[in-house]
């Protein structure tokens, strides 16, 4: 099993506080650090995932629990629990042109309050390209992937820097505990093109948020 790196360290300096709880405590504590251990390698974990061959997928484990739109876009939130994988994945392959920290409150992720929360944009000018080998309807259009804090999770990590070439369900960055990602969509995506309903549950960069057919399909 992979783990992110912060979380061997982590669980390295619980496993290494064994012995010591032990002798100067009790067994009990030792028992208690071991198991606190192997529960934050099992919150970082970082299971290999096979993206499908086109779509616009999930950024995070989780479940749908926002899907509204904004102006012409579309916006779709999957909330992360504490029990889910918390690695975040590149919702189409393009190119990174813009990663923007914005400071902001700590406010549970699920809650309507959350919109004023410390997040990172990715912004990936999308380059997707159709199954014939013709450019795909989201080709040049911008997708932006947002990691956004949650009550307890203070510290967002993106993985990528501007210029970066991604592939769907690349690897992109990792949220230390209970948050949210979000995808907003170029107008080109509609609500028909939507393949989840709020209160799903998915898998980072397996399951398919949406759906665009190409403008030759679309002409047929």
């Amino acid at each position: 099993m992979r783990f992110v790196p912060d979380g061997r360290r982590y669980a390295g300096l619980l496993f290494a506080a064994v012995p010591v709880a032990t002798v100067l405590a009790t067994p009990i504590a030792g028992v208690a650090f071991v198991l606190a251990g192997a529960a934050t390698l099992h919150f970082f974990r970082d299971p290999p995932r096979s993206p499908p061959p086109s779509g616009v997928v999930s950024p995070a484990d989780g479940r749908v629990s926002v899907v509204r739109e904004e102006d012409d876009r579309l916006r779709v939130g999957v909330f992360m629990n504490v029990t889910d994988v918390h690695v975040n994945r590149a919702p189409v392959s393009g190119t990174v042109r813009e990663v923007e920290h914005v400071p902001g409150a700590h406010r549970p992720a699920f809650s309507k309050d959350s919109d004023k929360n410390e997040r990172v944009h990715i912004r990936i000018d999308a380059a997707e390209t159709a199954a014939a080998g013709e450019p795909g309807p989201l080709d040049g259009t911008e997708v932006e992937l947002t990691q956004i804090a949650g009550a307890f999770a203070r510290r967002i990590h993106p993985w990528v820097e501007p210029g970066a070439k991604v592939d769907r369900g690349d690897r992109v960055g990792h949220i230390a505990f209970g948050s949210r990602a979000d995808v907003l969509f170029p107008p080109a995506v509609e609500r028909s093109d939507l393949r989840v309903e709020k209160g799903d549950t998915v898998r980072a960069g397996e399951s398919v948020l949406a759906t665009v057919e190409s403008a030759t399909a679309e002409s047929d």
